[in-house]
């Protein structure tokens, strides 16, 4: 695989399921590595709280799949 087809199958997710087991086996490890953030530090970011400002917004996108406000 070539390294245009390579950082594709990292960004892209549709074109890296489309790859065989073969090829998604011989995938180099993306530069980044794998990132973790335990939920206290999640919660700790946002100001301990995990409310949005705008819940009717998020419930409607969430639910439809689709933006609420234009």
């Amino acid at each position: 695989m070539n390294r245009a087809d390579v950082i594709r199958a990292w960004k892209d997710p549709l074109y890296r399921s489309g790859l065989s087991p073969e090829e998604r086996a011989a995938l180099p490890a993306h530069p980044s590595g794998l990132v973790e953030v335990r939920e206290e530090d999640l919660k700790m970011a946002s100001g301990g709280i995990a409310v949005t400002t705008a819940i009717d917004c998020t419930e409607y996108t969430f639910n439809h799949w689709r933006r609420c406000c234009p």
